[in-house]
């Protein structure tokens, strides 16, 4: 596919100097690649999950057992992507290393944070996924997420009403 900048600028939607690991509310959209509706269909506003959307929504709910430090909250498995809320409950300590004092070091391990939350969801449904369809090395997901702090109770309930209506709204969904 030839470089068109209108499609290949990726403009990062994360704040520059925002600590990504620290504790709080995240909300997660993951697309997948070309936007292909690989995980179900709408059925009278009812998502109806296929193998593969299965495996999307089991490797969504292992999250809190590879990661101590995560709480899921609302989700859904949509056919072509998902929205997604997780909760960092505590900051973790990078093995081998002690509690820093405020202001000694600006970032947390890579390890701990939300980017790192989603490409290893990303990677453990992949591997899954190509394998139930005997697909090694094809990708799944669209390059990178989408994230926003979740910063008040009212924001909280909004965003899950807004998952727990998204199959209903399925017909509005300009990239269906």
């Amino acid at each position: 596919m030839p470089y068109d900048p209108r499609r290949h600028n990726r403009q990062s939607m994360r704040l520059p100097d925002y600590d990504y690991g620290q504790p709080g509310t995240y909300f997660v959209t993951i697309c997948t690649a070309d936007r292909a509706h690989l995980f179900g269909h709408i059925s009278e506003g009812v998502m109806r999950c296929n193998d593969i959307g299965q495996i999307v929504e089991d490797e969504w709910e292992r999250t809190p057992e590879v990661r101590s430090n995560v709480k899921l909250d609302a989700y859904v498995v949509m056919p072509n992507h998902m929205h997604a809320i997780a909760v960092i409950t505590h900051r973790m300590v990078p093995r081998g290393e002690s509690q820093f004092a405020p202001g000694e070091r600006k970032f947390e391990s890579p390890s701990h944070t939300v980017g790192a939350i989603v490409r290893g969801f990303k990677g453990a449904a992949t591997r899954r996924i190509n394998v139930h369809r005997g697909t090694p090395g094809q990708s799944v997901w669209q390059r990178n997420y989408h994230v926003r702090i979740i910063r008040t109770q009212r924001a909280l309930h909004r965003i899950r009403r807004y998952i727990k209506n998204n199959p209903a709204q399925w017909h509005r969904d300009h990239d269906r």
